[in-house]
Protein backbone atom coordinates (compact mmCIF):
# COMPACT_ATOMS: atom_id res chain seq x y z
CA UNK A 1 0.00 0.00 0.00
CA UNK A 2 0.86 3.35 -0.95
CA UNK A 3 -0.27 6.77 -0.76
CA UNK A 4 -1.87 7.81 -3.95
CA UNK A 5 0.27 10.96 -4.10
CA UNK A 6 3.62 8.86 -4.10
CA UNK A 7 4.71 6.34 -6.71
CA UNK A 8 4.40 2.46 -6.17
CA UNK A 9 7.85 0.92 -5.54
CA UNK A 10 8.98 -2.05 -7.42
CA UNK A 11 9.08 -4.48 -4.26
CA UNK A 12 5.82 -6.20 -5.69
CA UNK A 13 7.27 -6.62 -9.77
CA UNK A 14 10.24 -8.14 -7.90
CA UNK A 15 8.18 -10.84 -5.78
CA UNK A 16 5.95 -11.47 -8.80
CA UNK A 17 9.73 -12.08 -10.96
CA UNK A 18 10.58 -14.50 -7.73
CA UNK A 19 7.60 -16.29 -7.95
CA UNK A 20 7.74 -16.78 -11.82
CA UNK A 21 11.15 -17.67 -11.76
CA UNK A 22 10.36 -20.38 -9.05
CA UNK A 23 7.88 -21.51 -11.21
CA UNK A 24 9.75 -21.87 -14.03
CA UNK A 25 13.43 -23.39 -12.73
CA UNK A 26 11.82 -25.90 -10.70
CA UNK A 27 9.94 -27.99 -13.12
CA UNK A 28 13.61 -28.15 -15.25
CA UNK A 29 15.50 -29.42 -12.58
CA UNK A 30 15.98 -33.25 -12.82
CA UNK A 31 18.36 -34.13 -10.14
CA UNK A 32 15.44 -34.01 -7.75
CA UNK A 33 13.00 -36.15 -9.71
CA UNK A 34 14.83 -39.08 -10.96
CA UNK A 35 14.13 -41.78 -8.81
CA UNK A 36 10.86 -43.78 -8.34
CA UNK A 37 10.99 -43.84 -4.84
CA UNK A 38 9.31 -42.65 -2.04
CA UNK A 39 5.87 -44.05 -3.91
CA UNK A 40 2.43 -42.37 -2.89
CA UNK A 41 -0.55 -44.77 -3.61
CA UNK A 42 1.92 -47.22 -5.89
CA UNK A 43 2.60 -43.87 -8.32
CA UNK A 44 6.07 -43.22 -8.85
CA UNK A 45 7.89 -40.28 -7.20
CA UNK A 46 8.66 -38.69 -10.44
CA UNK A 47 4.89 -38.57 -11.75
CA UNK A 48 3.37 -37.15 -8.27
CA UNK A 49 6.26 -34.78 -8.04
CA UNK A 50 5.68 -33.75 -11.35
CA UNK A 51 1.48 -33.06 -10.47
CA UNK A 52 2.67 -31.44 -7.52
CA UNK A 53 5.15 -28.95 -9.59
CA UNK A 54 1.65 -28.08 -11.81
CA UNK A 55 -0.91 -27.12 -8.90
CA UNK A 56 2.60 -25.28 -7.04
CA UNK A 57 3.23 -23.64 -10.99
CA UNK A 58 -0.31 -22.46 -10.89
CA UNK A 59 -0.23 -20.94 -7.15
CA UNK A 60 2.79 -19.04 -7.72
CA UNK A 61 1.21 -17.66 -11.42
CA UNK A 62 -1.94 -16.61 -9.48
CA UNK A 63 0.06 -15.14 -6.99
CA UNK A 64 2.37 -13.01 -9.48
CA UNK A 65 -0.89 -11.97 -11.34
CA UNK A 66 -2.16 -10.55 -8.13
CA UNK A 67 1.02 -8.71 -7.55
CA UNK A 68 1.23 -7.08 -11.22
CA UNK A 69 -2.51 -6.27 -10.89
CA UNK A 70 -2.46 -4.62 -7.70
CA UNK A 71 0.86 -2.92 -8.67
CA UNK A 72 -0.98 -1.47 -11.87
CA UNK A 73 -3.77 -0.47 -10.48
CA UNK A 74 -1.97 2.09 -7.69
CA UNK A 75 0.83 3.16 -10.41
CA UNK A 76 -2.99 3.95 -12.48
CA UNK A 77 -3.37 6.01 -9.33
CA UNK A 78 -0.58 7.67 -8.98
CA UNK A 79 -0.30 8.76 -12.28
CA UNK A 80 -4.24 10.13 -12.48
CA UNK A 81 -3.02 12.20 -9.10
CA UNK A 82 -0.30 13.64 -11.10
CA UNK A 83 -2.87 14.31 -13.99
CA UNK A 84 -5.24 16.14 -11.63
CA UNK A 85 -2.71 18.26 -10.32
CA UNK A 86 -1.06 19.39 -13.96
CA UNK A 87 2.00 17.24 -13.40
CA UNK A 88 2.09 14.90 -15.78
CA UNK A 89 2.04 14.63 -19.71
Amino acid sequence: WCPANSPPGNGPLVLAGVCLTFAIVLPLLVWPCAKTDPKLWGIPFFFWYQFVLVVVSVVLTSVSYRLVIGHERLRRAYEQSLRGKGQAA
